[in-house]
């Protein structure tokens, strides 16, 4: 029998979390996706000391103030480390947006513009390209717009039912939720050391809105992320695709079980009626999940931190330079 990996990618697209050159040329997924947490763990490796070389320079070379500089550097980093991974997989990339620009709409239209010119400059197909963002009203906002100019959209810290639906609404062409932050939270906060896979709390929501968007016609793509166990990823076979970590992707390819699919667009039902998501309603019912909102606030923190550790490495090489 063929590992559940190999299973798996027969029902799901599986997508490589991680911006590790080496891992991804192990692995061969079909798509990968980056963040500022990965992009901070792959710089520490030989692979991308030339792209940061690379970014400092095209940096310098562009003028500005040192702040503007950094912030080129850090986006050209992005995306010659998203130009390294399409050589090696046929599908797409997700390249994120500073996380700091969450609750400005403008700002954020304007940085993934440049993300989206950087890798123009560098002779990529942007239709392999996502850019990422995170679900607050305000990202959702910007990548409604961003699609409408043909820039395809990745809609990630995603924990609530409402971000999702308002996602969709917006024509967003994929979102991301977590699965594993919102086990993370269940377990501190209920008093529970474990969840049966299929009772986990992060499963759930993903199958929720998995079913929701096929029983409603939304074209909208459904990619599970933030995995902590194989379970999790089980008890989503069949979803359009999940986004697993290498060391998952190992479990995967040395279990020979036999995986059940558990999600079928042909088999979707859902009893959840909603009508247009509009400002208010988004605020409020997020208000009203202490969950999705204390990890989407957690979220964009820990980005913002991988972030700015990552300009201080290109600062320091700057400065060597």
């Amino acid at each position: 029998m063929n590992s559940k990996l190999e299973q798996l990618k027969a029902m799901t697209t599986v997508v490589a979390d991680t911006g590790d050159i080496e891992a991804i040329r192990q692995w061969r997924p079909q798509d990968a996706t980056t963040n500022p947490s990965l992009l901070l763990k792959a710089a520490a490796s030989e692979a991308y000391h030339p792209m940061l070389e690379q970014a400092v320079n095209y940096a310098a070379r562009q003028g500005g103030s040192n702040a503007e500089q950094l912030t080129t550097a850090t986006d050209m980093l992005a995306v010659l480390a998203g130009k390294e991974i399409l050589g090696l997989i046929p599908g797409v990339v997700s390249t994120e947006v500073d996380a700091r620009l969450s609750f400005d709409t403008n700002a954020t239209l304007n940085r993934a513009r440049r993300l989206v010119a950087l890798y123009n400059e560098q002779g990529v197909d942007t239709s392999r390209v996502l850019i990422k963002i995170a679900s607050t009203w305000e990202g959702i906002r910007a990548a409604e717009q961003l699609e409408k100019e043909g820039i395809r959209c990745n809609l990630t810290l995603l924990f609530s039912f409402v971000q999702a639906v308002a996602c969709a609404q917006a024509g967003a062409h994929l979102i991301s939720p977590f699965v594993g932050r919102i086990l993370d939270w269940h377990l501190a906060n209920s008093g529970r050391n474990s969840y049966p896979s299929a009772e986990d709390p992060g499963v759930l929501s993903v199958s929720r809105i998995y079913n929701y968007y096929k029983a409603n016609g939304f074209d909208t793509v459904v990619m599970g992320a933030s995995f902590r166990n194989t379970g999790e990823i089980e008890m989503l076979a069949g979803c359009d695709r999940l986004t697993i970590s290498p060391p998952l992707l190992q479990e995967l390819q040395d279990d020979q079980g036999k995986l059940e699919r558990r999600l079928n667009p042909e088999q979707a039902t859902s009893l959840d009626k909603r009508g247009q998501i509009d400002e208010r309603v988004f605020r409020w019912e997020s208000n009203e999940d202490a969950m999705a909102t204390e990890k989407l606030a957690d979220g964009i923190r820990r980005f913002t931190l991988d972030q700015i550790e990552l300009e201080n490495q290109v600062k320091q090489l700057a400065r060597a330079a």
